[in-house]
């Protein structure tokens, strides 16, 4: 998987600056043999940043020594870079590298820059991941839903908020739907960005896996049959859980023969009494990974 995404990150290379052949995204995943779904999600958990932000400051990269070589206009540069115009591209040439790309070749400025990427595998060899695989049929997640941003470390405060308002009465109705795994209240997040970069919104959903009748004015959301991967962790809240969203990207589909797919991830979480200490099962929705 790691040599097949190095092929990904040099197709990159040979076309950030093709105005024939442009990045694709689809032509990425045909090379690194996984489904564009799962190698947005592979790359930005691999590299800290959406891989649509990657190729952005590579472009920018070159285009800032193409500006300070100054053997073309500013509009020719733009262009080649995918730039509908001088305006877009001193927008955006300023918002990385502090300056307009103008005055940077008239001062010479110092410029900031993305490195390429090569991804290589780091043997620990200290830990072993806890999961389970799970066909489950199809099922409805009911409970009440926010559109709320993304967070990758820290507590979620509009979720932390979401959750206080919901009424106790209401959550322990739902509770006697639950009629499956994971069993009781679950949290439930859905429709997220492609991109999965912080702040990028997702459906946020408390409540319960059924597959009874929902009562009236309550959201649902239809989850059709699958393959499930349940990991299972414990540690300070809510570090634990989000660590182990992390390794099970870094770690675990890299090493597995499996890709995620288009669903929704669900977690049920069991709090200590103070709220400092979490008990987590994770589900995420995969499928086989074709191995060509």
């Amino acid at each position: 998987m790691l040599e097949k995404l190095n092929q990904a990150m040099e197709h990159i290379e040979l076309h950030l600056a093709d105005d024939d052949q442009p990045v694709d995204v689809t032509e990425l995943a045909r090379i690194a043999g996984t489904s564009e779904y799962h190698l947005r999600r592979m790359f930005s958990a691999l590299a800290g940043m959406p891989l649509s932000e990657y190729v952005r400051r590579r472009r920018l990269t070159l285009a800032g020594a193409e500006v300070l070589a100054a053997r073309e206009t500013l509009l020719e540069i733009a262009v080649r870079h995918g730039y509908g115009s001088g305006e877009a591209f001193a927008r955006a040439f300023r918002a990385m590298h502090g300056v307009g790309p103008g005055e940077a070749r008239r001062t010479g400025a110092a410029l900031n820059s993305q490195p390429r990427m090569a991804f290589r595998l780091v043997v620990e060899g200290n830990s072993t991941m806890r999961h389970r695989i799970k066909e489950k049929p199809a099922f409805t997640v009911v409970g009440p839903k926010a559109r709320v941003p993304l967070v990758h470390l820290g507590p979620n405060q509009a979720i932390m908020d979401f959750v206080r308002g919901i009424d106790r009465r209401t959550l322990e109705r739902l509770e006697e739907l639950s009629d499956q795994e994971p069993q009781g209240i679950v949290a439930v997040c859905d429709d997220l960005d492609p991109s999965r970069a912080e702040g990028t919104e997702l459906d946020y959903y408390h409540g319960v896996i059924t597959t009874a009748a929902p009562p009236e004015g309550v959201d649902v959301l239809a989850v059709p049959a699958g393959t499930w991967a349940v990991f299972t962790t414990s540690g300070p809240a809510p570090r634990a859980i989000q660590e182990l969203w992390r390794d099970i990207y870094t770690q675990w589909f890299p090493s597995n023969p499996y890709r995620g797919r288009p669903g929704p991830e669900i977690a049920r979480i069991r709090l200590s009494a103070d709220g400092t200490e979490a008990d987590a099962e994770l589900w995420l929705p995969v499928e086989a990974e074709t191995r060509g």
